[in-house]
């Protein structure tokens, strides 16, 4: 969701919402297959992680607000002017976050059940390699995180609510 003017912390913070949504949806995920040795690909379940990365813009970039630069003293010429072509817009500056989603490749657990249809020829099979305390801690650390940013967005509300009534 791209809420855009001067309401720019309301696309902030929702946009955190949306990136924390997707980590517990992994998170649930991973959790629902941890037990799962075989996949469609026939090998045991691979957690998933989301990835989230700051995309680097410029100083210049970070000053433009709705593609006008703030007013700077330009006592020296390596300042930044309001003509200054690397500047971006604000839309551009909020999706300046970089979401991937990983696969941890590590194995997982290898336990010895001869009388598993998965079991190799000496009689071990290759368990998930989800370990379902660390997503329960991901999971915490998730909500918390949301909790945050849901905070965040209904105090910018809060205060729109109250500079519309001066």
């Amino acid at each position: 969701m791209k809420v855009l003017g001067s309401l720019f912390g309301l696309g902030i913070s929702s946009r955190g919402m949306s990136i924390q949504r997707k980590k517990m949806d992994l998170i649930s995920q991973n959790i629902a297959n941890a037990d799962s040795v075989r996949t469609a690909d026939g090998k045991p379940y691979q957690r998933k992680t989301l990835d989230v990365k700051e995309n680097q813009t410029s100083f210049a970039a970070k000053l433009s607000i709705e593609g006008q630069m703030l007013k700077l003293n330009t006592s020296n010429t390596n300042h930044f002017s309001a003509n200054d072509p690397k500047s971006v817009s604000l839309p551009e500056i909020q999706s300046g976050v970089e979401i991937k989603e990983s696969v941890d490749n590590k194995p997982g657990e290898t336990i010895y059940m001869p009388e598993h249809p998965d079991a190799d020829e000496k009689g071990y099979v290759q368990m998930s390699n989800v370990n379902v305390l660390n997503e329960m801690v991901d999971m915490i650390a998730a909500t918390r995180s949301y909790e945050a940013n849901l905070t965040a967005l209904n105090s910018s509300k809060q205060m729109i609510k109250d500079s519309l009534e001066i």
